[in-house]
């Protein structure tokens, strides 16, 4: 079907083909998840819950639960806030969460429930919470939905007691719970205290939850949101996912912050392992420095295979800026970088990192994967990284792919592997390497296969 694309450029206002981007309810609910003994609710029809879960379910290969106030036809127009007050109440009834995050859906917000009216003044059980966020299914993207639930927890939650904490607020942006842990590590490893908003670690991969009541034993507890408004200093990797909670939190309680690139690749990792140094006045801890002489071994051994190839990449606004940089610092050049998240920010931070490196590079926000293949049907590359939705171009334009980010619905393990710091930065370069060796053999003949 894709082999149908046309070479000519089409300009589109209202059609996305292939898009790059979820709805914001799949965003908000993974956020939720990262909340300890939260019970993630989805203002709105059935429908949209369900295939929010599936597909983060094929994602982590993992079963979890999400709750519906089943919107109908006469919630359509006469409002769903009773639906949605039967539902909190039957929630902590039968699941007896700690806490409820409630996010809205492209019904609930066409139609104009006001969620935070409708729950100001519902009987909450004795330490139970509830928090709400609006996240309209057209309008922004998975990113957007994540960035809005967790600037909403702190809304609700966080508090400056007046007695500093001397811990730092973390957060990770939307990554896999394999990242989040290397994250952790690295910070422990560099002696900084924290409080890391969400944390999916300890939250998918663990065995078969047998209570209808029971809960992973991972996930950010309540108090610790709660004492964010104590620390002294706030994290922010990635700028789409993360920098609206970082805002509400200095606006709300005074705590600073610094914006980051998500920490992938030598010069990212390096940027966030100094600002961790410069709030714990400690020395860079030995394993970190062996495994950054690790990653630049690797670079040095493989540089023949990565020297001058063209890579196209597509996705998540913070995991591609964070891509571009790392693989134009190995001598790859970064061709074309495509996400469907909207917002200026990404253009213009690819359009440094092509004057960083020269590269005469095309970016586009947002974009779909339409854009992307009639740009490589004029000017192929060498590599195509991205999701598990650039399959069927990779084969189309007979390209070699790695798939990274979200969704990796069609392999396997993938979640519990790190892409941040210079761990990460290992097994990208292996994923890449190996891909482009692959089509190297493939394509070479026979006699010289065995110098390969």
């Amino acid at each position: 079907m894709l082999d149908l694309t046309p070479r000519e450029p089409i300009t589109r206002q209202a059609l996305r083909i292939n898009p790059l981007a979820g709805c914001q309810p799949l965003g908000a609910i993974y956020a939720s998840l990262g909340i300890h003994g939260c019970m993630p609710h989805s203002h709105g029809s059935s429908g949209c819950s369900r295939y929010q879960k599936t597909l983060l379910q094929r994602h982590f290969r993992r079963s979890f639960k999400v709750t519906t106030s089943v919107l109908k036809e006469s919630a359509a127009i006469f409002g769903g806030d009773a639906n949605l007050k039967t539902a909190v109440k039957n929630i902590f009834d039968l699941y007896n969460p700690e806490i409820i995050a409630v996010h809205t859906t492209c019904l609930s917000e066409t139609i104009g429930d006001d969620i935070k009216a409708c729950l100001c003044d519902f009987p909450l059980p004795e330490g139970k919470y509830l928090i709400h966020a609006n996240t309209p299914s057209y309008t922004g993207s998975h990113i957007t939905g994540f960035a809005n639930l967790t600037a909403s927890a702190i809304q609700y939650l966080a508090v400056d007691s007046g007695s500093p904490n001397d811990k730092v607020c973390i957060l990770p942006g939307f990554v896999n719970p394999g990242d989040m842990k290397e994250i952790k590590r690295i910070s422990g490893l560099m002696g900084v205290h924290y409080i890391m908003l969400p944390d999916t670690c300890g939250v998918f991969g663990q065995r078969g939850l047998e209570k209808i009541n029971e809960y992973p034993a991972g996930g950010t507890r309540v108090a610790d949101i709660i004492d964010l408004g104590n620390c002294m200093k706030t994290f922010a990797l990635g700028k789409y996912a993360s920098e609206a909670a970082a805002v509400q939190l200095r606006d709300q309680c005074g705590v600073p912050l610094e914006l980051m690139d998500l920490p992938i690749g030598i010069e990212a990792t390096d940027r966030f392992i100094m600002a961790l140094k410069q709030i714990s006045r400690q020395d860079v801890s030995y394993d970190l420095e062996e495994e950054r002489e690790q990653v630049i071994d690797i670079i040095l051994d493989a540089h023949p295979y990565f020297y001058h190839k063209k890579i196209a990449l597509f996705g998540d606004p913070d995991l591609i800026i964070a891509l571009a940089e790392f693989t134009a610092g190995i001598g790859m050049i970064p061709q074309y970088a495509v996400s469907g998240t909207p917002g200026a920010y990404f253009e213009d931070r690819m359009r440094e990192i092509f004057r960083k490196y020269k590269i005469d590079g095309r970016a586009k926000s947002p974009a779909d994967l339409f854009d992307l293949q009639q740009w490589l049907k004029n000017d192929p590359v060498d590599l195509l990284m991205g999701d598990t939705h650039g399959k069927l171009l990779a084969r189309a334009e007979d390209l070699p792919f790695v798939r990274i980010g979200f969704p990796v619905m069609d392999r396997h393990v993938h979640s519990y592997l790190p892409v941040v710091g210079y761990r990460g930065a290992i097994r990208v370069l292996d994923m890449i390497l190996n891909a482009l060796m692959d089509r190297l053999e493939r394509d070479c003949p026979e006699n010289d296969l065995v110098f390969i």
